[in-house]
C-alpha cells in the first residue's frame, strides 16, 4: 500500500503532478466545443461572448470544492452525494437526480457517434451513416475492453491539442478576411444581454467548459491520480493537515490550468461561429452539420481546409466518446452497488463489470442514433440535462464547504465567496430557463 507523502512545493515538480485536469479537458474538446459553442455563435452572434466567458470560468470552484472534498476523503463523487440529507429511497435523492442526467448522457455520446459518422461521411465514405456508425461504436467499445485506452488516449489528447491550435489560428487568420473581429464585436459580447431563445444557451451553458458530467469526473480522476492517498488516513495529525493543504494546492493549479486551455479553446470556436456563421446566417442543424462547421475554417484558410477539419473534428469528438465511455462505464460499476443492483466481492468482479459497461455504453449510444439520426439534438438532450444539474452539484460542493469539511482544510473569505457567486449564478440560469419553458406552456 502508498504511504503517504508530502505534496512537491517548486513549480517544476508541482506541474509534473497535475494530470486530472488535462485528462477533462481532452473530454471538454468535443461535443460542447466542436457542436454546442458553434451553434449558439451562429444563432446570437457575438452577444453571448460574455456568457461563454461566465460558464468556464464560475465552474471552476465547484470544481476545485468537489476535488477538494475528495482529496480530503477519498470518496468518490457518487459516494459523496449519496451523503447529502433529504429523502432516501435506497440511495440520495440526488443520485435518482443524476441518474436522469446520466441517462440524458448516453443521448448526447449518441450525438457524438453521429458527429463522427458525419465526418466520415463529409470525407466521401459512401457506406450508410448507420453503419458508420456501427464501426465508431464498435472501435471504441473494442479498444476500451482490451485495455489500450491510455495509447489511443494520449494520441486523442495530442491531436485534440492540434486541432484546438489550428483554430485558434483561425480565429488570427480571419482578421485578413471579410469576416475581421473588431472592438466593436468584443464590445458587443460583453454588454450582458440575453437572447430570446435562451434554451441553445443553456444546453451550451451546461457543457461548455467544465460541464456536469466533468464536475463528477474530476474527483474520480483525482482519486486515480493519487491525491488522496498521498494526503493519507483522517488521524487527526497536524502533518496530515499539511500534506492535504500541499495537494490541494497542487489541486487547484491542475484544474487552473485546464481552465485557461479549455476557455482558450472555447472562446476560439465561439469568434468563429460568431464572425463566419452568424454573419452568413448559418446555423449547426442536424442536417449539414459537419458541412457548416466547415464554413469557419475555409473562410480563414480557403476551401483545402475541409480535409484538416474532418482530421481534427474526428479526434476532438472520438476522444470524447473514449474519454466519456471510460468514465461513464466506471461511474455507472459505482452506481450499481450504490443503488444494490449488485455486489463485488473482490476488485477483480468490479474490473470485469467495468469492461462489460465499456461495451454496453457505445452499444446503447449507436442504438440511439439509429432510432433518431439527429446528432445536433441528441448532443443538446444532453447538453440540457446537465444544465438543470449544475445547480444541485453546486449546492453539494456548499453543503461540503460549510458542513463537511475538516475546518482546517476549508477555503478562506475570499475563495467561499466566489463559490457562493457561482454557486447563485448557476442556480439563477437553470431558474431561468425553467421560468421561460413555464411562460410558453402558458403562452402556448
Amino acid at each position: 500500500m502508498n504511504q503517504p507523502e508530502p505534496a512537491p512545493s517548486h513549480w517544476a515538480a508541482i506541474l509534473r503532478s497535475i494530470g486530472p485536469g488535462l485528462i477533462i479537458t481532452a473530454s471538454i474538446v468535443g461535443s460542447g466545443e466542436v457542436i454546442a459553442t458553434p451553434k449558439v455563435a451562429g444563432e446570437a452572434g457575438f452577444t453571448l461572448l460574455w456568457f461563454i466567458v461566465l460558464g468556464c470560468f464560475i465552474k471552476v470552484f465547484v470544481q476545485v470544492e468537489l476535488g477538494r472534498y475528495a482529496v480530503s476523503t477519498g470518496q468518490t463523487t457518487l459516494e459523496a452525494m449519496n451523503s447529502i440529507p433529504g429523502p432516501r429511497f435506497i440511495v440520495s435523492w440526488l443520485l435518482w437526480l443524476w441518474l436522469g442526467m446520466f441517462v440524458a448522457l448516453v443521448f448526447q455520446v449518441a450525438g457524438i457517434v453521429g458527429g463522427v459518422a458525419d465526418i466520415f461521411a463529409a470525407a466521401g465514405l459512401t457506406m450508410d451513416k448507420k453503419l458508420l456508425a456501427i464501426g465508431v461504436g464498435g472501435s471504441c467499445a473494442v479498444l476500451l475492453a482490451l485495455g489500450r485506452y491510455r495509447l489511443v488516449e494520449s494520441l486523442s489528447v495530442a491531436m485534440v491539442v492540434l486541432f484546438t491550435l489550428a483554430t485558434v489560428i483561425a480565429v488570427g487568420s480571419l482578421q485578413w478576411s471579410p469576416y475581421a473581429i473588431t472592438a466593436a464585436n468584443v464590445v458587443e459580447g460583453f454588454q450582458f444581454k440575453l437572447p430570446e431563445n435562451f434554451v441553445t444557451a443553456f444546453g451550451a451553458f451546461g457543457i461548455i467548459g467544465v460541464g456536469a458530467s466533468e464536475l463528477i469526473y474530476y474527483p474520480y480522476w483525482c482519486l486515480e491520480k493519487g491525491y488522496a492517498v498521498n494526503v493519507g488516513p483522517q488521524d487527526g495529525t497536524p502533518q496530515r493537515t499539511v500534506r492535504a493543504q500541499g495537494w490541494m494546492r497542487v489541486m487547484r493549479i491542475d484544474a487552473w490550468i485546464s481552465f485557461v486551455i479549455y476557455t482558450l479553446a472555447t472562446l476560439a470556436f465561439y469568434m468563429l461561429g460568431a464572425a463566419v456563421l452568424h454573419s452568413k446566417g448559418l446555423q449547426v442543424n442536424d442536417q449539414g452539420m459537419i458541412d457548416t462547421l466547415a464554413h469557419m475554417y475555409a473562410e480563414s484558410f480557403g476551401s483545402w481546409s475541409l480535409y484538416v477539419f474532418l482530421v481534427g473534428a474526428f479526434f476532438a469528438l472520438y476522444s470524447t466518446i473514449f474519454a466519456s465511455t471510460a468514465s461513464n462505464a466506471r461511474l455507472l460499476v459505482d452506481a450499481a452497488a450504490l443503488f444494490k443492483v449488485v455486489r463485488y466481492p473482490t476488485p477483480e468482479h468490479r474490473v470485469r463489470a467495468v469492461k462489460v459497461c465499456v461495451v454496453l455504453l457505445p452499444a446503447l449510444s449507436v442504438g440511439l442514433y439509429m432510432l433518431w439520426e439527429k446528432p445536433v439534438t441528441l448532443v443538446l438532450i444532453g447538453a440540457v440535462s446537465q444544465g438543470i444539474m449544475l445547480p444541485f452539484l453546486a449546492g453539494a460542493a456548499l453543503y461540503f464547504r460549510h458542513c463537511r469539511l475538516d475546518r482546517a482544510l476549508r477555503p478562506g473569505f475570499a475563495w467561499t465567496l466566489c463559490l457562493w457567486i457561482a454557486a447563485l449564478s448557476m442556480a439563477a440560469i437553470g431558474a431561468y430557463q425553467v421560468v421561460q419553458e413555464i411562460m410558453k406552456a402558458v403562452h402556448s
